[in-house]
């Protein structure tokens, strides 16, 4: 069995990558490499945006919260999955107005406020992109170990190689050519090995209800993703990618509504199974995890085709990733005419300490809802760019004013600063409402009065 299980996985990941390296413009200049500028249309770029932004972690936490949590909570986690992509499907035609031969956040944020602010904007994205893949290689040897004898670190490798190898040689055209179909049999695994699951679940007790807390709680938990999750993916470099590689502002809005309903589709079902575990009285494990345990009532085939989800998941947001991490450090470093041979070795090179960490199986999530926080803490600032009242002071002051909201939630509760700090690291690795409100409230409100009383110098030009 291992030995089928290694030649299936094998053969999917051979189609990855043909179907990337198939895409690859050999003699394309860096532009097209990192941006594939004007050339997707609604339906590539919807599919794009739904692979991109599934992974792993689908399988992991909706099933968890819309078991625990409940459906109020669920909602907001999916609404926050596809958020992003319809922000910038409204926020990207003025963009593209605005840099029509922009390649990245970073510019984007230089544009507006200058090189230092820049710098900062790309560190996050960066940080954040690399805490998600990470989480995604670690994700994946995890359900390895789970659901097959196969040695968990070879498949972690097995992704990692796979998608490098398409992703250094085509750049985002080969990104947005696996998404396609990645999309596509994401659907289609995700209903057969949903739809046997659901099959096979021992039938429901006569007192079984809907998984629930008190509303304002699960108001609170849907509030927190909502915030998390949207402010986090819009520091994701593959999101913006695809702003250029939109054929035109009607294909990226209808891409993005796409994509984003799609998500919100998507995300919905799989919660959904969790909350049936829950409801059927399925043993949800420990730690929980509620759609595998789905899979212990099911058929032992079953595990093969849900193994093969598994890696296409991980894989269609790796290659994205990838590409977006190495498109972002070239189009910061202010070079360009940089050649696509230090793009490629800058995205091999920053794949070895991300893999270095996922073959030690660590817990990331903590790590996620820090990178999340200080996302919240600044993505209004750099979203205000293009009002032509704001000023880098403005993007400044509130940028560290949203850190320090962060905080001042647990300062005010314990009277210490230490502990605050503490408070908005999640040391117990749950997700609070009051830092990220804080944290938005705190940056939205200075960067709108400095921006009001000290406008910019020279406008910015809508």
């Amino acid at each position: 069995m291992p030995y089928l299980t290694s030649a299936v996985l094998g053969a999917a990941l051979f189609c990855f990558a043909y179907l990337g390296l198939r895409a690859r413009r050999a003699d394309g200049p860096l532009d097209d490499y990192v941006t594939a500028r004007n050339s997707q249309g609604a339906q590539a770029l919807g599919l794009s945006f739904l692979a991109s932004g599934m992974g792993a972690w689908i399988l992991f936490a909706p099933p968890e919260i819309g078991a625990f949590v409940g459906p109020l909570a669920l909602a907001g986690y999916a609404i926050g999955s596809a958020l992003p992509f319809i922000v910038l499907g409204l926020y990207g035609p003025a963009i593209r107005r605005r840099l029509p031969e922009g390649r990245s956040i970073g510019e984007f944020a230089e544009a507006c406020y200058g090189a230092g602010v820049r710098r900062w904007v790309s560190l996050v994205s960066v940080a954040y992109m690399a805490c998600f893949l990470a989480a995604e290689l670690t994700a994946i040897g995890a359900i390895t170990a789970l659901l097959s004898d196969v040695p968990p670190a070879l498949v972690v490798v097995g992704v990692a190689i796979t998608t490098l190898l398409y992703t250094a040689l085509g750049g985002l055209r080969a990104s947005l050519a696996t998404d396609r179909w990645q999309a596509w049999l994401l659907i289609v695994l995700l209903v057969v090995v949903g739809g046997v699951a659901l099959a096979r679940l021992p039938e429901m007790p006569a007192d079984a209800v809907i998984p629930s807390i008190p509303v304002g709680s699960a108001l609170s938990v849907a509030l927190t993703l909502v915030i998390a999750v949207t402010a986090a993916n819009l520091f994701h470099q593959g999101y913006w990618q695809r702003v250029w590689a939109a054929r035109d502002d009607r294909a990226l809005g209808r891409g993005a509504w796409l994509g984003g309903a799609i998500t919100v589709a998507v995300v919905a079902v799989v919660g959904g199974l969790g909350m049936l575990a829950a409801m059927s009285g399925v043993a949800l494990g420990e730690p929980p995890i509620p759609f595998f345990a789905l899979l212990t009532e099911a058929p032992g085939w079953l595990a093969l085709p849900a193994l093969v989800l598994a890696v296409t998941l991980v894989a269609s947001s790796v290659d994205t990733l990838q590409n977006g991490i190495a498109s972002l450090v070239v189009a910061g470093s202010g070079k360009r005419g940089l050649s696509i041979g230090a793009a490629r070795l800058t995205t091999v090179a920053l794949m070895v300490p991300v893999v270095v960490v996922a073959l030690q199986g660590l817990s990331v999530l903590r790590l996620f809802l820090i990178a999340d926080l200080l996302c919240a803490a600044i993505v209004v600032p750099v979203l205000l760019g293009l009002w032509r009242r704001m000023s880098p002071l403005a993007a400044v002051a509130g940028g560290v004013a949203g850190m320090l909201g962060a905080i001042l939630p647990g300062w005010v509760a314990s009277g210490s600063i230490a502990a605050g700090a503490l408070a908005a690291s999640f040391p117990d690795s749950i997700p609070t409402l009051p830092p990220f409100l804080a944290a938005l409230a705190a940056s939205t409100l200075v960067s709108l009065l400095i921006a009001w009383q000290r406008p910019a110098a020279r406008l910015v030009e809508g």
